[in-house]
């Protein structure tokens, strides 16, 4: 079965866009993955579609050969925009060939350790205060905290994440707190009182609502350095949290970091390729190593998961885009032996489900895994090309990075 074509393919998504790779076959089969453009990787398409060549007329099956041809190639430039162009190749190279032997992508990768995944509700709160044209009903003060807290518990789910944010007097008017993206502008990104009893203010408001067997984990991204994480993890020690998540570019600071956190760790969704992940592992600078597989490709993924698993470190996906992704993660979930949890957006835009033939299902705070071949989904090419991508969305654009929300989809700013 030879490649004949791949393609890419993008479409608006409220406040960023969906970007997915279309591989196509002299077999009539097609592989799909998903990847993303729009948080500090411009141009991941135009990667993509320059590596196409080099691809078309290759064996579908052979994608550790394509991966490493394409590494060969693009070796000067390695990392960055590069690697997530092969990851998304690699990934649409691994659905067809799943598709071709009318099996589950999780078959080539060792089979299924398990048919249930636990997920954590990710940015709970955050879509619905940070985007509320988007996430409905909009969060403007603590009661809204504390409801979202207890929608989680009565809808099943057992676990789910937050981010910081900054509160006016009374408990009112959240508004995301990053500065490592840039909101609010401050290069040096310190942590003053009033962020520290925020915080604790909103995860209190949180536990409230969720109740005392709901876990809560605490997304700190790239928002401090090393003497404001050790504040922030003094400001919340009396709190019970499942994980605390930290980005960090120097492994022996966040193993510093580690060695004084009273909670768990977990950290590297922004690294590219096992060779970035290795420093972090022999430091035992995390509890958890999460894995972006969109960016690194699944098959690599499950590489880097066994050299965690080697250093006594079990992992996690990092998963915040469209339900494509949300299942690309779910087969590597199924396969890889040292998962801890995985995580998923339940709030979703207007429209999320027309764009796929099938969409996620969850069971009492479980992802079921599908066992349709390939992916178990694939994008309607039709409603993606009738919804045109947008200019200025996602962390490059005002939707993310500005006060003013994104307008719905199919209608301009």
């Amino acid at each position: 079965m030879k490649i004949t074509a791949v393609e890419t393919l993008s479409c608006d998504a409220g406040w960023r866009n969906y970007h997915f790779v279309k591989l196509s076959t002299d077999a009539g089969i097609v592989g799909w993955s998903e990847f993303d453009e729009g948080f500090g990787a411009p141009g991941v398409s135009a990667a993509i579609e320059r590596l196409a060549p080099r691809v078309v007329g290759q064996d579908v099956n052979a994608h550790e050969r394509i991966y490493a041809q394409l590494n060969c190639a693009t070796r000067p430039a390695s990392g960055g925009i590069v690697a997530l162009a092969l990851g998304a190749i690699e990934n649409a190279l691994l659905d067809a060939k799943a598709r071709g032997l009318g099996v589950p992508v999780y078959e080539l990768l060792g089979g299924r350790v398990r048919e249930r995944i636990r997920v954590y509700w990710s940015h709970c709160a955050t879509w619905r205060i940070n985007h509320p044209t988007h996430y409905q009903p909009a969060i403007t003060d603590l009661a809204g905290v504390r409801e979202i807290g207890a929608e989680v518990r009565e809808r099943g789910f057992t676990a789910l994440k937050t981010n910081i944010f900054s509160y006016e007097a009374g408990g009112k008017n959240p508004r995301g707190w990053r500065p490592g993206f840039g909101v609010p502008f401050e290069p040096g990104l310190n942590v003053e009182r009033k962020v520290l009893r925020d915080l604790v203010m909103h995860l209190e408001a949180l536990r409230e609502g969720a109740g005392p067997d709901v876990d809560i984990l605490l997304d700190l991204n790239f928002n401090a350095k090393t003497e404001g994480y050790l504040k922030i993890l003094r400001a919340i020690a009396h709190l019970d949290l499942f994980w605390v998540e930290i980005d960090s570019f120097v492994p022996e600071a966040l193993g510093y970091i580690r060695r004084h956190s009273p909670h768990p760790v977990s950290s590297c969704e922004t690294l590219l390729g096992l060779r970035e992940f290795m420093p972090y592992f022999r430091e035992q600078a995390m509890d958890v190593a999460i894995i972006d597989t969109p960016w690194n490709g699944v098959w690599q993924s499950m590489k880097i998961a066994a050299a965690a698993d080697a250093h006594e470190i079990n992992v996690a996906p990092h998963n915040f885009y469209g339900h494509l992704c949300t299942l690309m993660n779910a087969h590597f979930c199924a396969a890889v032996p040292n998962l801890r949890i995985m995580e998923t957006d339940i709030d979703r835009i207007a429209g999320d489900e027309e764009l796929f033939d099938h969409v996620p299902e969850f069971v009492d705070g479980h992802l079921l895994v599908p066992d349709r071949p390939g992916w178990g989904i694939a994008p309607r090419e039709e409603v993606i090309r009738a919804r045109p991508p947008s200019g200025g969305r996602g962390l490059l654009g005002s939707a993310y990075g500005g006060a003013a929300d994104a307008a719905p989809p199919g209608r301009a700013r």
